[in-house]
């Protein structure tokens, strides 16, 4: 019995894994090598514990990682080495430790210790050396024939490497990056549906972080590679990944909305009880649109950078098959065979008359409008209100474009274009706008009148409705150049015009208090003087430009209003004197129309003895008065302000990556690595 006893002040040391005893031995200061000669060989035996190697990182203070700094060096080292080794198994423990050793780093370095990060990790003298070699594996891993495993962990340690720092900039790691830039190796990824489906959104994801850095100090290789891109194959397979994200999106959320809400006692029940988690609900949501920040990022980056972009943004796509990255046919192969389509037919054919549905093609900008009108409802928190600049920003990208406005103006283009409308008190609930196939800029004019008419609030987005109107004023002066006569509902756009300026008007007071409301009411007014000077040379009808005389003088009232409301501030020093003197000038032609067609509609009233006169009666005086109406020649009403990234929209895009940045590094995630099916795949790779 008393042999048993464990002798007195002996304490039972806690069984420790191999690999962490090796990292402690790493980290005490002393040659791990002196104690185990195989210590080398033996570590990247062993599946990493990436948890304990970041751990003894985090515990060491900056002095401590100072005089460790050979022994880190060497750990990079032999991991780079091993990358070349032909058993897979030793190359992802290897990875993985690289992984884990950098992000370790990082974290160290958000703490302010201020030692040097590539002293620290590779040691200056070897650096350039170490990374070319690193990034020339990376690169074969993701270009040769590899095992999607190792693909999967080199973007994911790529990532780690983009992701250190808070400001992308200031990440000097990524200076190396740019020296052997791997642009190709990456974006190949994109052109085989297999590769894709597997990688593609962490592709696309590294490359919009890598064509951000330093993007206004240098010349950046990635971006100029985005740039130059003209594979057509590949610029499909981009624009499929960012369409596979958003139709997750929109199918979730259409679904939801599309849920009948019912009537009577229960359902103000549930809706009493479902109130109670809307903060919940919001929070949820809220995520799920910061989670596209980075596809509608590296979708404004394509539309920015490369006008090759503009053909896979409307490049239809049959909608029967799954809305996912593998939409499209890898590079050297062809269609199914007439026979094999028929076998595959066959079997649906069943299911598809039971369903009786119309198949309607689609394309990236018809998913990408549809995502706008969801997000759109609702802007009252900072991720929604960014996530929709966003939107609108490249938009106006788009609407600029000439090749791009040519697409969105072709009739032989046509596109059915679901636009979820936000709920109500003075309109039924309509949870999309359904209309049959047309030119797709008749969607975006769509988009922009529902965004007008749904925000017209106390706290009024003027960025938005600013980059709103700027949207329809650069599709007008598309078609008044062009004279392309767009078979479009204006009345719609000019209602919704005359509200915001009603709104205006009515809200001045609160809304001049905070912001500059008159440079809205002018663009707007120059949006109608278009329409007057021009409008007969690219309105569909003639009898389009009468309606449009029509609406101004049913709606006169709102405009002199606004003129004795910019008058007023004209003739005041205050800070928004010259805009609203610029909006007097610009009500010029308006009033005059008011003016000349009062008397007119006046004196025919006396004349039938009508009180109220009918929309046609309106209509036969002012088409019998055109002769007389003489009107002012505005300049420069078909000009716009270019866009332009830089200055007024960088800080904006700068805090955009910092938020994705501080997202995705969050999210990398290694667990996948301790399946055993992966080591299974690794060892036959090997």
């Amino acid at each position: 019995m008393g042999s048993k006893l464990k002798p007195v002040g002996v304490v039972r040391r806690h069984l420790k894994e191999k690999v962490v005893q090796m990292y402690e031995d790493l980290f005490h200061g002393s040659d791990p090598v002196a104690s185990n000669p195989r210590f080398w060989e033996d570590l990247f035996l062993l599946k990493p514990k990436m948890s304990a190697l970041e751990g003894e990182i985090s515990r060491c203070t900056s002095d401590q990682l100072q005089n460790l700094k050979e022994n880190i060096n060497t750990l990079f080292a032999k991991c780079v080495e091993t990358l070349s080794h032909e058993h897979q198994i030793r190359v992802v423990n290897a990875l993985l430790t690289l992984c884990s050793l950098v992000r370790g780093l990082y974290r160290k370095m958000q703490g302010d210790f201020g030692f040097d990060f590539i002293n620290i990790l590779i040691g200056f003298d070897a650096a350039e050396d170490q990374m070319q070699l690193l990034l020339d594996y990376c690169s074969n891993f993701l270009t040769g024939e590899f095992c999607d495993s190792l693909k999967s962990l080199t973007l994911k340690f790529l990532l780690v490497l983009a992701t250190g720092t808070d400001n992308i900039s200031q990440n000097t790691v990524l200076e190396y990056l740019t020296i052997n830039c791997n642009f190709d190796a990456v974006i190949q990824l994109l052109s085989h549906s297999s590769t894709r489906n597997q990688h593609g959104p962490e592709a696309v994801l590294y490359l919009m972080l890598m064509v951000n850095y330093r993007k206004h100090e240098m010349t950046n290789p990635y971006t100029v590679q985005l740039s130059l891109l003209d594979d057509e194959l590949i610029l499909n397979g981009y624009g499929q990944v960012i369409t596979a994200s958003l139709t997750e999106f929109n199918h979730k959320y259409s679904a939801h909305f599309m849920e009948p809400h019912g009537s009577g006692w229960f359902a103000s029940l549930t809706s009493m009880v479902g109130s109670m988690f809307v903060s919940e609900e919001m929070a949820t949501r809220n995520e799920h649109i910061k989670a596209n920040d980075s596809f509608l990022l590296a979708l404004y980056e394509a539309v920015h950078l490369n006008r090759n972009f503009i053909t896979a943004l409307t490049t239809a796509t049959d909608p029967s098959t799954p809305p996912s990255p593998a939409n499209t046919l890898d590079r050297g192969t062809t269609p199914p065979s007439t026979d094999e389509q028929g076998n595959q037919n066959g079997e649906s054919a069943n299911n598809k008359n039971e369903l009786e549905v119309s198949i309607q093609p689609t394309n990236l900008l018809v998913t990408f409008l549809e995502y706008c009108s969801l997000v759109m409802q609702d802007t009252k928190t900072e991720e929604s209100l960014n996530n929709v600049k966003l939107c609108f920003v490249i938009i106006t990208c788009i609407a600029e474009d000439q090749y791009c406005d040519l697409l969105l103006h072709d009739a032989n283009l046509v596109f059915t274009v679901p636009l979820h409308r936000l709920p109500m008190r003075h309109r039924k609930i309509l949870p999309e706008k359904t209309t049959h196939a047309r030119p797709l800029a008749c969607a975006v004019l769509d988009l922009m009148v529902e965004f007008m008419m749904s925000h017209m609030m106390k706290k009024l987005p003027l960025e938005l409705f600013m980059q709103s109107v700027g949207v329809v004023h650069r599709l007008l002066c598309y078609q008044k150049r062009n004279s392309v006569r767009l078979q479009y509902n204006w009345k719609e756009l000019w209602a919704a015009l005359i509200a915001l300026a009603k709104f205006l008007v009515t809200n001045e007071a609160h809304l001049a208090k905070k912001m500059n409301i008159f440079q809205l009411a002018h663009q707007l007014l120059n949006i109608f003087n278009l329409f007057i000077t021009y409008g007969d040379t690219f309105l569909s009808t003639p009898s389009s430009y009468d309606e449009l005389y029509y609406e101004i003088m049913r709606m006169h009232q709102v405009f002199e209003n606004l003129y004795s409301m910019s008058l007023r501030y004209s003739r005041t020093d205050g800070d928004y004197k010259e805009s609203a003197q610029k909006l007097t000038n610009c009500l010029g032609n308006v009033r005059l129309i008011i003016n000349h067609f009062t008397p007119k509609l006046d004196k025919w009233s006396q004349e039938h003895g009508v009180a109220t006169l009918t929309e046609e009666q309106v209509l036969e005086v002012v088409r019998n008065n055109y002769e007389s109406l003489t009107l002012k020649l505005h300049d420069s009403l078909d000009q716009f302000e270019k866009y332009s990234e830089k200055p007024r929209h960088a800080n904006f895009f700068a805090n955009m990556v910092r938020s994705i940045l501080s997202d995705t590094r969050q999210g990398i995630d290694f667990s996948a690595f301790e399946n055993l099916s992966i080591l299974q795949e690794l060892s036959q790779s090997s």
